[in-house]
């Protein structure tokens, strides 16, 4: 359920793909059986392709990868965390207006 931009983040890769990132990092929590995470899928897609190797964008499946879930206090999906040195710079819930996301990434970049 990711574009080809898109990367995938688990528990087992997210301290290196996320925390050690150099670059900022947007990081969607969803589910399969999420309504609203389906609708922002082409959301987060868009934002991907837009940054391209300015940023990492991509989605961890929260019922895959519960740890990192949990340790970021995931309670409703879709959470869009923004990530810069390993610190959450941004949290967006719900559904999020890419206009708004993009402002958040544009800070960073």
């Amino acid at each position: 359920m990711a574009g080809a931009s898109t990367l995938e983040f688990t528990d087992a890769n997210f301290e290196s793909e996320v925390l050690g990132s150099s670059a900022p990092v947007l990081v969607d929590f969803w589910a399969e059986w999420c309504q609203p995470c389906k609708m922002l899928a082409p959301t987060i897609d868009d934002v991907a392709e837009h940054y391209g190797d300015k940023a990492k964008v991509g989605k961890l499946d929260i019922d895959n990868n519960r740890d990192v879930a949990m340790k970021f206090g995931i309670s409703a999906i879709p959470t869009v965390l923004v990530f810069q040195n390993g610190e959450v710079k941004k949290q967006f819930v719900g559904l999020t207006r890419k206009e708004d996301i993009v402002e958040a990434m544009d800070a960073l970049v």
